[in-house]
């Protein structure tokens, strides 16, 4: 087996579950850049292969291909980290999210209760939602919930 071999558009699409197109749109948007050959032919390559592995890792992190293209062009490390902080703290906030929402589930799950939903238990879990106000309210919605 070759240390570097070469796959086709539709290996490459088939191997990651991609549909071609997917390939060819992150090669005009700069993120791939496949060698040519004949008839102007599409190669991929295993440094490619892990192109398309970060660039969907990224875009499971949350980063959008415009920021990820960015990234990838910086020239300085500075601007690549900056980059990656704001999205790490946005990570960070989604998976915080995300933990709280399995809580409530393993909550509901082992609630004992006919009705979870009115268990005091698994309501105490929802206060932090319910007391929270939007910051696009209306300030006379935000009286009126407070009870002001």
């Amino acid at each position: 087996m070759k240390s570097n071999p070469e796959m086709t558009i539709g290996d490459v699409a088939a191997r990651f579950g991609l549909a071609p197109h997917v390939l060819r749109h992150w090669e005009a948007m700069g993120l791939l850049s496949p060698a040519r050959a004949e008839g102007d032919r599409r190669h991929y390559n295993r440094n490619d292969l892990y192109r398309i592995a970060l660039i969907l890792r990224a875009r499971e992190a949350g980063i959008g291909l415009e920021d990820l293209r960015e990234m990838l062009a910086a020239a300085e490390p500075p601007a690549r980290r900056k980059i990656l902080h704001r999205h790490r703290a946005d990570l960070v906030r989604r998976i915080a999210q995300a933990q709280a929402s399995l809580e409530l589930i393993d909550c509901a799950l082992t609630c004992d209760h006919e009705d979870f939903a009115s268990c005091a238990h698994f309501r105490a879990m929802l206060t932090e939602r319910v007391e929270q106000v939007s910051p696009t309210l209306p300030a006379s919605q935000v009286r009126a919930r407070r009870g002001d």
